[in-house]
């Protein structure tokens, strides 16, 4: 996962990787604890602590079990029926993390200073703001859908394939981590639309969900493209992985035009 600043954020990620590194706030005491694992890896999995000025959350620790996300017997977890001004403080800090992990992809491609998780959601959604209008697509879904399609890397960080992580399994950490996160948000109808947005989005089971998957894909070639332009790198990678991959007459369209800019950019090089 990619470094985090914001030293002040009263959330951190605790028991580091070797790939992690997360600091806690110096100035941040609460007693509440949540924790949900990182990792299913036997003997000593890895657990994600979760600090909250909400007192109304108790401790909780959601541990490996065979039936999936920490639904043994000792996780009762209480939290508000519907979010007070505190808890939706809470969700708003902890989701500044979003603002602060950067996009591991592109550290591990060496670029400096790369988009964070935050500016990636944001430019989805002006994508989903501006796309033409098409049939049996609610446009206000699609900007919803990209606002919080990585909401829970909040808590789990980037998890690209070069960490090896299976595809469910990461599904299923990021499950764990949007539940926690919306109890931290007190639960209530807000939270039960962003469970819903999120499990769309990842089941890509609507046209929103569809249409909002090739914005995933578009943005990153459209950012890879301008980092190959402003550090003179080439990041095939990146084209590589989504060609053939977009569902919507839209989303192909938007991605022949950033190829062929890319094209054309590197027709120029060689010339």
């Amino acid at each position: 996962m990619a470094s985090v600043a914001g030293k002040a954020n009263p959330y951190f990620l605790a028991a580091p990787s070797s790939h992690s590194h997360f600091y806690p706030s110096p100035n941040f005491t609460h007693k509440n604890l949540i924790k949900i694992p990182l990792s299913s890896d036997p003997p000593s999995p890895r657990l994600i602590s979760v600090r909250s000025n909400n007192p109304n959350l108790d401790s909780i620790k959601m541990d490996q079990t065979a039936s999936g996300l920490g639904s043994g017997p000792g996780n009762q977890i209480h939290s508000n029926a519907s979010s007070s001004p505190s808890a939706s403080i809470d969700f708003l800090t902890l989701c500044h993390r979003l603002k602060t992990t950067k996009r591991k992809g592109w550290i591990n491609h060496g670029i400096k200073g790369p988009e964070s998780i935050a500016d990636h959601m944001y430019r989805m959604a002006l994508m989903a703001l501006i796309a033409d209008d098409l049939p049996g697509v609610n446009r206000e879904r699609c900007i919803k859908i990209a606002l919080v399609h990585d909401i829970a890397e909040a808590i789990v960080g980037d998890i690209t394939p070069s960490d090896g992580v299976p595809k469910e399994e990461k599904s299923r950490l990021e499950q764990a981590a949007l539940n926690e996160m919306c109890k931290v948000l007190g639960g209530g109808m807000r939270a039960e639309e962003i469970q819903e947005l999120w499990q769309e989005y990842e089941n890509n089971s609507s046209l929103e969900a569809n249409l909002v998957k090739d914005f995933d894909k578009i943005e990153m070639i459209l950012q890879a493209l301008e980092y190959e332009t402003e550090h003179g790198k080439v990041l095939d990678e990146f084209f590589l992985s989504t060609a053939g991959k977009i569902q919507t007459e839209i989303g192909k369209r938007w991605a022949a035009e950033v190829t062929s800019r890319r094209n054309s950019r590197l027709a120029n090089r060689q010339c």
